[in-house]
């Protein structure tokens, strides 16, 4: 997989009014009692879906969500249970994805482990077992915008005609049990035949990433890249001391050497996870093994893959002592990848090269996947 581009919990309240600087001029949500948009999306599930498809169902909810948000994240078993639960009774539940990936940040994704991007919508799907269709419309927004998508996740309830009966938030609560359940109370009513007693509700939840928004994410690279780098000599007591772990902060070590092919050309997926995660209780430290006298070339190396983290190179010719320091579990290859938990437990290992998914996950499942 490519390296995925990353406002640190950047997506708390985006409330009706929406996004506070790029949505599309004059959007706003689908007006009650307006004929549902037609779409013809592609599905995670290989096909196109299209609104005739779901001609049949007593009602239909659409929600627009995506994989990086933790809010959307957080209503993603809600989702896959409102399908279970009503799909009997004849309600046809379908996911949208509005949200262009190029337009995100690297640190719009502290909190999860996959992008937006088609490819990785099929790995979430399939990992979290969604029932339901789960449609891209990252391309051209146009459905998206159609509906007046404000933010992920934004429920819209139409009933057997088609007409516009609910549109808004889930419910009440994301993180804590909700005690208001807008877009249940508004389906029971859809299929009961009465009015919905509350047919809008504000939008909580991580701005939709409209198109415009790629210039933002491509100079937050530029200015990223344009942090300095630096690499300094750490002895074995260093190493030691950074095994503990003393700190708060999650620790993901890559030892590494210039002589090693894999280990230059997997910097740059480090690079990613740091700009991710750093924002959080996390940090990205790297290990030279290149001879101490020539520091110089490793430094032109991590300057050239912009890795401006903690980087050392061992100013040790002793690599067993080297690896009883760091990780006495360490067979020795480069490169070598390990993930220190505050206090010193190795939560995650690996040597040769990494699967980047991998990693990020096993550092999201520890800092954590909601705020």
């Amino acid at each position: 997989m490519k390296p995925i581009r990353l406002a640190l919990v950047p997506c708390l309240l985006a409330a009706a009014i929406g996004s506070a600087h790029a949505d599309p001029p004059g959007l706003k949500p689908l007006e009650l009692g307006a004929s549902a948009p037609d779409f013809d999306l592609p599905g995670v599930d290989g096909a196109n879906h299209k609104l005739g498809d779901y001609a049949d169902a007593r009602a239909l909810v659409v929600v627009f969500t995506c994989n990086h948000c933790p809010t959307a994240q957080a209503y993603e078993a809600r989702i896959v249970k409102m399908h279970r639960d009503y799909q009997p009774r004849g309600v046809a539940v379908v996911a949208i994805s509005p949200n262009d990936p190029k337009a995100l940040r690297l640190d719009e994704l502290g909190y999860t482990d996959l992008s937006d991007s088609f490819e990785e919508m099929k790995i979430r799907a399939r990992d979290h077992d969604f029932p339901f269709p789960y449609l891209y419309d990252g391309d051209s927004q146009a459905v998206s915008t159609a509906y007046g998508c404000l933010a992920t996740p934004h429920v819209f309830v139409f009933d057997a005609e088609r007409k516009l009966r609910y549109q808004g938030g889930f419910d009440d609560s994301d993180v804590k049990t909700p005690k208001e359940h807008y877009a249940i109370d508004a389906l029971e009513a859809v299929l009961a035949g009465r009015p919905v007693a509350r047919p809008t509700s504000r939008v909580f939840g991580c701005s939709t990433k409209w198109a415009d928004k790629r210039v933002e994410a491509e100079r937050s690279i530029e200015k990223w890249d344009a942090e300095p780098v630096a690499i300094e000599p750490i002895g074995l007591d260093g190493v030691a001391e950074l095994a503990r772990n003393k700190g708060g902060k999650y620790t993901l070590v890559n030892v590494w050497a210039t002589w090693c092919g894999p280990c230059v050309a997997e910097l740059p997926e480090f690079v990613a996870m740091n700009r991710m995660y750093r924002g959080r209780p996390f940090r990205l430290v790297t290990i030279s093994l290149d001879d101490v006298a020539k520091k110089a070339e490793a430094l032109e190396a991590l300057k050239k893959n912009h890795v401006a983290a903690a980087n050392y190179v061992l100013d040790s010719s002793d690599r067993d002592a080297f690896a009883e320091a760091l990780d006495p579990a360490w067979p020795g290859p480069l490169p070598h990848t390990l993930l220190i938990a505050p206090g010193g437990e190795v939560v995650y290992r690996k040597t040769g090269g990494i699967d980047p998914l991998e990693v990020r996950r096993a550092i999201v499942e520890k800092i954590g996947r909601t705020y």
